[in-house]
């Protein structure tokens, strides 16, 4: 009896057996290990090239492609955690737009606000869109930068803009002020 049940039982996994046992089974197998393994080549590759481009010493990109390679389909996973943010080319690109903004600023090139025309330092109004760039002193008429407080070229104070509710800390006209206008009378008080 037990030798029947046996015997039952080799029937029923049987036709499993018989497909481990195979040439499809093996072909099948051998085929998923060979794309198992060039997908692992592959990740650690891709960690080399990717080392390459975002860091410079050879040693860390030599342990980066290590680390890829060690533990499979795992150490690209840790990689992408501890790479570093950015490539080195964008690195270098940065620090050349930033060499070249400080080499503007030390020239001093300046450019109308409105329209971007290049003016002149001693410039109080853009010549071609004629936007109003600096204030002349009242004393001696040389442009005056915006935060000066008194002109150095003559000692007198400047005038800052009025401004709407606040009471003038200068006295004195100035261009930023408006012209006197003389009061109307209503029709009805006459």
């Amino acid at each position: 009896m037990i030798l029947a049940q046996t015997n039952q039982n080799d029937d029923i996994f049987g036709g499993v057996n018989d497909f481990f046992d195979s040439g499809l089974w093996i072909a099948a197998r051998n085929l998923t290990l060979f794309f198992v393994v060039i997908f692992w080549l592959a990740t650690a590759y891709w960690v080399y090239k990717d080392a390459r481009r975002r860091i410079d010493d050879g040693w860390l990109v030599a342990m980066a492609a290590l680390l890829g390679l060690i533990p499979p389909f795992l150490g690209p996973i840790i990689y992408l955690f501890f790479r570093p943010p950015e490539y080195l080319d964008d690195v270098r690109e940065r620090e050349l737009e930033i060499k070249a903004m400080e080499e503007r600023l030390a020239r001093r090139d300046l450019h109308c606000p409105v329209c971007r025309a290049q003016v002149d330092q001693s410039f109080l109004v853009c010549p071609v869109c004629t936007t109003r760039l600096k204030q002349a002193c009242v004393k001696c008429s040389s442009p005056l930068e915006a935060l000066w407080q008194i002109c150095p070229y003559c000692a007198t104070p400047v005038a800052t803009p009025s401004l709407p509710g606040l009471d003038d800390t200068l006295s004195g006209d100035s261009w930023t002020q408006p012209a006197a206008q003389p009061r109307r009378r209503s029709a009805e008080s006459d």
